[in-house]
């Protein structure tokens, strides 16, 4: 079957069926293509000049869950004959910055880049609109002049992880969360999904972001911290024990990044404190998924990456040749989440293994 026909594969088997891919309307702005998500005019769609369509798909950092977007990125290319750069910034904002930079200032025919700090990357992102088509994915950056977003809606798949949480501790308790960094819109918007869940406030997408130092109570459970650790994996892992020292009644540990999990596993391991804390995670990082076969690890909200780089080269291509239709209404492309739990997680990952060509537990080939 050509990977063109997975739409929300890596969600897998049911959810291939039930939710799949969508287009949705945002509240982000007047409800037009002739405006970006933040009302300003829309800028014209850039054609190529001709020769091979080139574009580029930018992450925020380095992990094993933008090796699967990159797969995603390759299969596009690959049938639509385009080139895709893929970019890893190891090093922050400025790493970014300057991948953004030398891409727009070669030729290119689009750029696809997930925002590390959107706030205060308006004005490279509006440097990449002026010298191209610019989409979002992963994280939005609805303040520049974007065409659209390719995604989550990541303050929904906060308070899903939020339930999870619940299931974990059914009568309450004391939760930490931890992160790489905040002021990174995704990141911002999972925590606070995963605050007001917890603390059973109404669904509110642009409620205040509540303070990372700040103790939150509520009626059943307390979120006592939130850490970062800016992609660090050896101070996720030191903020983890220390967590663990600090709050001897500790009942969950919320890893918001894919690496933020195998972090606190490896903590709880060390403190002997498996099965005594429970784990919530996001993404699927290989540790985390083995981890929920194994039982030490409750669940874990999945996202979709390889159809974040696929549907962003399809999308940027579409655009470089000229076919505006390829801007949805809304601007928003929602690729939707779904949590994982013990009873799911042997089919989701026999499947992410097969996007990715590699074997089974017993070196056979998924195909």
């Amino acid at each position: 079957m050509s990977l063109v026909n997975y739409c929300g594969v890596l969600l897998i088997a049911a959810s291939v069926v039930s939710a799949g891919c969508k287009i949705e309307k945002v509240d982000s702005g007047p409800d037009s293509k002739e405006t970006t998500a933040n009302g300003s005019p829309l800028h014209p769609i850039r054609t190529s000049e001709g020769g091979k369509i080139r574009v580029a798909f930018v992450t925020n950092g380095i992990d094993p869950f933008w090796t699967i977007a990159e797969a995603g990125c390759n299969a596009a290319a690959k049938e639509l004959d385009v080139e895709c750069l893929v970019r890893m910034p190891p090093d922050g904002p400025a790493d970014q910055k300057r991948m953004l930079e030398e891409l727009i200032a070669g030729p290119i025919d689009g750029v696809a880049v997930s925002p590390i700090n959107p706030e205060n990357q308006t004005g490279i992102l509006n440097q990449v609109a002026e010298a191209t088509n610019l989409i979002t994915h992963d994280s939005d950056a609805p303040e520049s002049n974007r065409l659209a977003y390719i995604g989550m809606n990541n303050y929904d798949a906060g308070r899903m992880c939020g339930k999870v949480v619940k299931e974990t501790m059914p009568d309450g308790g004391e939760v930490i969360i931890f992160v790489g960094r905040l002021g990174q819109l995704n990141a911002d918007q999972r925590r606070q999904g995963v605050i007001d869940e917890l603390l059973d406030r109404s669904n509110d997408p642009n409620r205040e972001y509540d303070s990372a130092d700040q103790v939150l109570k509520g009626d059943k459970y307390t979120i006592l911290d939130t850490r970062t650790d800016n992609f660090d994996y050896a101070l996720a892992k030191s903020r983890a024990e220390d967590a663990i020292v600090k709050y001897p009644d500790l009942g969950c540990m919320v890893g918001l990044f894919a690496y933020n999990a195998p972090n606190i596993l490896e903590a709880l391991r060390g403190a002997d404190k498996i099965g005594k804390i429970q784990v919530v995670s996001f993404d699927e990082d290989d540790r985390t998924l083995q981890a929920i076969k194994d039982g030490e690890c409750y669940g874990t909200i999945v996202q979709d990456p390889y159809q974040y780089g696929y549907q962003s080269v399809q999308m940027l291509a579409k655009l470089a040749s000229g076919d505006e239709s390829a801007i949805p209404e809304g601007r928003y492309v929602d690729i939707p989440a779904r949590a994982i739990r013990k009873d799911s997680v042997d089919e989701f990952w026999a499947t992410k293994r097969k996007l990715l060509g590699q074997t089974d537990e017993s070196g056979v080939t998924e195909k």
